[in-house]
């Protein structure tokens, strides 16, 4: 069965000055469709560039990195946005919504360069932002008009609102308080595990990494530990 991302050896090398900077070296994973997998490790441990290439945002040096079995290494520009666009979610720590534009219409960003009609992204936008807990009340709403954990949600629609095959959360609960934290968390385990939504998520912190299924390690560039989390101290639905 295809891996949603199955990378080989893959290795991300840096010019810096006469010689290069080794970010990444000989990363061999797997994650399949389904999963929920966090990655941990130590600021310079390779876990950011490790993700940029997997949400095609960077180019592997060398090895071999594939998408739902698509060998990304042999699309141009255009066939890699198109990618990103049809394949993938991100969710960032800050959020990255347009700051004069409604929560509704933040949602529907990523379908304006699609054949879907107006409507249908209105409607498809509308339910995503119901799905992630937001009601109509706030659809409406401008970024600076919501807490952070709502701003959160309405990321979380905008990454869900084209059904990607796979989700990239960067330190999704960073800029959040321990309660609004623990919320977002139960959103994605609930995603999960209704949706059977396919969720990558860096983050530093354990507790965080605990609502996944699987925590893989990073350190100088290479995985040094990838294990299953027990369901016994995972976190609850």
């Amino acid at each position: 069965m295809t891996a949603t991302v199955e990378t080989h050896d893959l290795t991300r090398r840096y010019p810096a000055g006469s010689a290069f900077v080794t970010a990444i070296e000989g990363v061999t994973f797997r994650l399949e469709a389904g999963e929920f997998t966090a990655i941990m490790g130590p600021s310079g441990s390779g876990k950011s560039t490790f993700m940029n290439v997997v949400g095609c945002l960077d180019r592997a040096t060398s090895g071999t990195y594939a998408l739902d079995g698509i060998d990304v290494a042999t699309l141009d520009a255009d066939a890699l946005a198109a990618l990103r666009r049809h394949k993938l979610g991100f969710v960032f720590q800050q959020y990255n919504l347009l700051p004069r534009t409604s929560a509704l219409e933040n949602v529907e960003l990523p379908m304006m360069y699609s054949s879907v009609s107006p409507r249908q992204r209105r409607e498809r936008a509308r339910r995503a932002l119901i799905d992630v807990g937001l009601d109509e009340s706030h659809h409406g709403s401008n970024p600076n008009e919501l807490s952070g954990g709502q701003q959160q949600r309405v990321a979380i629609a905008r990454a869900l609102v084209n059904d990607p095959s796979l989700v990239l959360a960067d330190e999704p609960t960073g800029a959040l308080d321990s309660k609004t934290s623990a919320e977002i968390m139960k959103l994605f385990l609930r995603l999960n595990r209704e949706r059977h939504l396919t969720i990558l998520m860096v983050t530093h912190e354990l507790e965080v990494a605990r609502y996944s299924n699987r925590i893989v390690s990073f350190l100088d560039g290479r995985i040094v530990k990838d294990e299953p989390v027990l369901r016994e101290v995972a976190a609850a639905p």
